[in-house]
């Protein structure tokens, strides 16, 4: 009986199933800065607006715009995604930021 060595490869190993991103690290920084920019104006507008409307859209989430001010509702969040597309179009461009009407804000669950 002819035992075959174990530990000869045949093909390379593959690592990546998609190649490498072709963004460079400091324009992947930039845009977090300007993501993170945007959340902030957004969360100060969320939090002015977020006594009004929890009463009657518990649980709903909201997207807003921080230069406008205006928002958009949906109960789901595939909704307010679809709403977002609509108004906005497809675009690789942050300009909203989704909050969920509740005593947090957050759209998920946190585990502790």
């Amino acid at each position: 009986m002819k035992f075959l060595n174990m530990t000869q490869v045949s093909q390379p190993r593959r690592t990546r199933i998609l190649p490498p991103s072709p963004i460079a690290a400091a324009d992947k920084s930039r845009r977090q800065e300007q993501r993170d920019a945007i959340a902030a104006k957004c969360r100060v507008i969320f939090e002015r607006l977020r006594p009004q409307l929890i009463a009657t859209y518990d649980n709903w989430h909201i997207a807003i715009d921080p230069d406008t001010e205006k928002y958009l509702l949906d109960p789901t969040l595939n909704g307010i995604t679809q709403k977002i597309r609509d108004a906005y179009g497809k675009t690789n461009e942050v300009k909203l930021t989704i909050f969920r009407l509740n005593d947090t804000g957050t759209c998920g669950r946190l585990w502790l």
